[in-house]
């Protein structure tokens, strides 16, 4: 029976591993290597070993109403994208409220993570952890990996020949703090994604010209859309999905075009992407059109080749007296402390989670890798629905799960899965329903609204619309037309929350606020 749970850092996830381990009447431990809690979104002046980093300005792409833990609202003054700090303070502030700080170890390092002798019998972990110079190991029932997966990070400089004889200076993002130590000079970003798009943006008011390299191009997207109001809370809804699961595919693929296009076209900013029905996650950022406009911000094609102080782009063009290189090249998963890290990975080194959660080959399946699946939704509520689902999944409640079928399961419902996104449906007008896609990113890709779905719906917490058209006719036509907000998967079965339907009729009115 598992009662202790061993949970691998102490970020947005593995605070929601902890609450959510207590909810259930379990005995968590934390441990977390530096000496506080908040994973990425805790700034720090440089970046440190084995931890993610940001830099000084980054602000959130979802807004306060839906990336919220779905029983902690954000206070009602806070604005609808937050600076970092305000969002590490909102953390604090959870941990604080659910009394989480006492289940957590920190500077304390988990160096290794293995099954113990009797694994197929027990399904209990060893995990060894230094602290001080001194070694500890203890034993587990269960283990939680919340590491998160912007920590190593991804720099392929075997793909950019001459890039040795380059006589500037070239760094990969995770190292980049803040603007003024490049006023003055010439620098190249490689990289057209979030983080790529916000240093160009910021650099381009110091720098005295900025280039802005991508591969195969991006839907940029503003955080604003229709009568000021948040993206998501207009895109992320119930309606919108169902729209596009009913739409034919080329209907959906114009629309969806059209929609993307509607604030600017981005053919004429050297942005689109080369392929324009791909539903690739787009980039969020409110300036960088404005920034090409004004011409502060140069785009370039894919690099071909680094000189001495210049750079040979595909299409044939040079750029010459760069001074700096950015790479925003992205991250790569790792899990250093895993004694058998086949058991996230499979052999060709590519990521297989039953569910984006559960390593399919365990025996027991005690194991839950939390955080690693990404959507256009926000991070904050999926995360706490992954680890509301992998608890019941440890104690055998909810969708039971036979660990020796774990695997054929996982494997039927792929190909049934790739029939399905082998044509992939319709997408809604604005925005793509993202086909999921196991081992071919650093995180699973997935739509949110379906995804979200698919877990509540096993462990009974999935939201009964047709019910609550009867009962709550007000709450029903909010839940189906209005944002899918966090709140929704707090309103019934097991951890409902009292204050989840106010907080639904309520989330327009904070929004203005």
């Amino acid at each position: 029976r598992v009662r202790r749970v061993a949970v691998v850092g102490a970020g947005v996830s593995g605070l929601a591993a902890i609450k959510c381990c207590l909810d259930e009447g379990l005995e968590p431990i934390c441990f977390e290597q530096s000496d506080g809690i908040g994973g990425l979104w805790r700034y720090t002046d440089q970046a440190e070993e084995g931890r993610a980093s940001i830099y000084r300005t980054v602000f959130t792409n979802s807004c306060k109403e839906m990336m919220c833990y779905p029983d902690f609202p954000f206070p009602d003054d806070h604005p609808n994208y937050m600076h970092n700090a305000r969002l590490q303070h909102y953390i604090c502030k959870y941990a604080e409220h659910f009394d989480l700080l006492r289940h957590i170890r920190f500077k304390t390092l988990v160096t290794k993570v293995r099954k113990r002798p009797d694994f197929s019998v027990t399904g209990q972990w060893e995990v060894v952890t230094q602290r001080d110079g001194k070694e500890e190991t203890a034993v587990f029932d269960a283990v939680m990996v919340c590491s998160g997966h912007h920590v190593y990070p991804k720099l392929p400089l075997d793909e950019f020949p001459g890039i040795q004889k380059f006589k500037g200076c070239y760094f990969h993002s995770r190292d980049y703090k803040e603007p003024e130590k490049f006023r003055g000079k010439k620098v190249l970003v490689i990289g057209l994604g979030n983080s790529g798009c916000d240093i160009a943006v910021e650099l381009s008011t110091v720098a005295s010209q900025v280039y802005l390299s991508s591969r195969s191009g991006s839907w940029v997207m503003s955080r604003i859309w229709d009568n000021g109001y948040p993206w998501d809370m207009l895109v992320i809804t119930r309606f919108q999905t169902w729209l596009g699961n009913i739409l034919p595919r080329a209907l959906s693929d114009w629309l969806y075009v059209r929609g993307m296009n509607r604030f600017f076209k981005h053919e004429n900013f050297g942005l689109m992407p080369l392929n324009r029905t791909s539903r690739k996650e787009p980039v969020f950022n409110d300036d960088l059109p404005s920034r090409i406009a004004c011409g502060v911000v140069v785009m370039k094609p894919n690099v071909k080749e680094f000189r001495e102080t210049s750079v040979l782009f595909q299409d044939g063009t040079v750029q010459d007296d760069v001074d700096v290189v950015v790479f925003a090249t992205g991250y790569s998963y790792s899990y250093p402390f895993m004694e058998d890290d086949s058991i996230i990975k499979s052999r060709d080194n590519q990521v297989t989670l039953y569910k984006g959660i559960l390593p399919p080959q365990l025996k027991k399946p005690t194991m839950a890798v939390i955080g690693l699946v990404q959507s256009l939704g926000p991070t904050i509520p999926t995360v706490d629905l992954q680890c509301r689902w992998a608890i019941k999944v440890f104690q055998g409640r909810g969708q039971t799960l036979p660990s020796l079928c774990l695997k054929k399961k996982m494997e039927r419902e792929g190909k049934k899965k790739k029939k399905r996104w082998g044509k992939p449906k319709a997408a809604p007008l604005f925005l793509p329903s993202l086909p999921r896609r196991y081992g071919s990113s650093t995180t699973l890709q997935t739509d949110y609204i379906t995804y979200m779905d698919e877990l509540a719906s096993a462990i009974g917490v999935k939201p009964n619309v047709l019910k609550l058209l009867l009962t709550d006719p007000r709450l029903a036509l909010e839940v189906f037309f209005g944002p899918c907000s966090p709140y929704q998967f707090r309103l019934m079965g097991p951890g409902k929350w009292s204050g989840a339907r106010k907080a639904i009729l309520s989330q327009w009115d904070r929004t203005l606020r």
